[in-house]
Parts: structure tokens; C-alpha cells; sequence
């Protein structure tokens, strides 16, 4: 199995722009991206509080491999960086990084990722040292809680009208807040279903992770 795995997080490329590097490395590459997941919050979490993250990596089995546009976009911490790559190592699952293009697999010496480490370990110095937010980050939003059903919403065809009747909202805030995130541009990518798992609450904080299998209807066929 194959994953795209992007990550919505301040700091972060937006979603649409992962999206299209992940698609572009593949079709380059010749990797068929087998399954995509997403995962979204709107603070920074240890690795410990990614609880669906954590179970996503569990998941994994030997053969398996993960695409990602970047290591940080696994962590934006070195340490965790550390233990991810182990773990992916120790599954004998093979991470292709598209930028800086590398190929982490059981041949990997982890000496050989000293530079990209230590780039985030000087990249997390910075921010620890820095004033004010990071440029290009975004604030959080009212409308956080509420994407997955935006996304959904749009999925579907719905205006934004029709949603913003649903979430009782404002027409213009929730245009402007569609077009802040690129929402219309991930969901016309038909990278994830924006369901909501069964009984789970929406949170502002919670970390969603949206999988979405390109042939799933017809593997229910079958």
C-alpha cells in the first residue's frame, strides 16, 4: 500500500499546494498513490496527543510506503523526527520525501539525515526566538471546527449558501474563509471524504485524519 499523507498546520504549505507535489513526484516517479491521507488541527501537537496519527502508523505493515512533501511535515520537531523515522525503519516501510528528494528505506543509514535533522532543529531554534507569528501563518478561525462539514458540503455541490444556512453562519465570512484555506481546490483534487468518524465530536483541536481509497467503489463491487 501506498500513502499521500499531507498536513494542515501553521507554518505549513497549504493543503492544495501538498497536494499538487505529492501528485507531481508520483507521476514523475511512477508511484501510484494507493490510498491519501489527511490530517488537520489548528495547534502544533506532540506526538503523544496525535492519537489517530499514532494508530495511522500502527497501521502500517512491511511493504508499505508513505509519501510526503516534506519531513516536516511528519513533525516540526527533530526528536520526533527521530522516532517517526525509526519507527517507519523498524516496519521496514520506505518514506519518499519530495523536498528535499530523498528515499528513506532499510538501507537508510540514519547518518545519512543529519542535514535535514539538523535543518529542523535550526528551523525550530528560529521560531523559538522569533516575535509575533510566523510569517505566512494563519490565525485560527471560527470556521475550524467546522471544515469537515464545509468540505463535505462542497464535495456535494453545495453553494455557500446552502452551507452557511447549515452551520448558521455568514454567507461572505464563510466564502472568505473557504478561499483563505483552498478548500475548493483540495476537495476538486477528490483527495479525501470529509466525514466526520461515527460519535466523534467536532473540536477545534482534534486531529482528523481523512482517508480515502480511489477505488472504493469498486473494490464494494467486487
Amino acid at each position: 500500500m501506498v500513502y499521500g499523507y499531507i498536513r494542515q498546520l501553521y507554518g505549513l504549505n497549504s493543503l492544495a499546494e501538498q497536494q499538487r507535489d505529492i501528485l507531481s513526484f508520483s507521476l514523475a516517479n511512477d508511484i501510484q498513490i494507493d490510498k491519501e491521507v489527511v490530517e488537520y488541527s489548528n495547534r502544533p501537537l506532540k506526538i503523544e496527543e496525535r492519537k489517530e496519527f499514532e494508530e495511522f502508523l500502527r497501521s502500517l505493515c512491511e511493504g508499505d510506503s508513505i509519501v510526503v512533501p516534506t519531513l516536516s511535515v511528519l513533525s516540526q520537531s527533530a526528536e520526533e523526527l527521530i522516532k517517526l523515522i525509526n519507527c517507519s525503519l523498524s516496519k521496514e516501510v520506505t518514506m519518499y520525501v519530495v523536498s528535499p528528494r530523498r528515499v528513506i528505506n532499510k538501507t537508510t543509514k540514519i547518518i545519512d539525515l543529519f542535514p535535514l535533522i539538523n535543518d529542523l532543529r535550526e528551523a525550530e531554534a528560529s521560531k523559538s526566538t522569533q516575535i509575533g507569528r510566523p510569517k505566512g501563518s494563519r490565525s485560527s478561525s471560527k470556521f475550524d471546527k467546522f471544515k469537515a462539514r464545509i468540505m463535505e458540503g462542497l464535495k456535494e455541490g453545495k453553494s455557500v449558501s446552502a452551507i452557511a444556512r447549515e452551520l448558521e453562519v455568514s454567507r461572505s465570512s464563510l466564502k472568505d474563509y473557504i478561499e483563505s484555506r483552498n478548500l475548493r481546490e483540495l476537495v476538486e483534487g477528490s483527495w479525501l471524504e470529509a466525514d466526520l468518524p461515527g460519535g466523534m465530536k467536532e473540536s477545534e483541536d482534534r486531529v482528523l485524519i481523512c482517508p480515502l481509497e480511489k477505488n472504493k467503489l469498486n473494490n464494494e463491487v467486487l
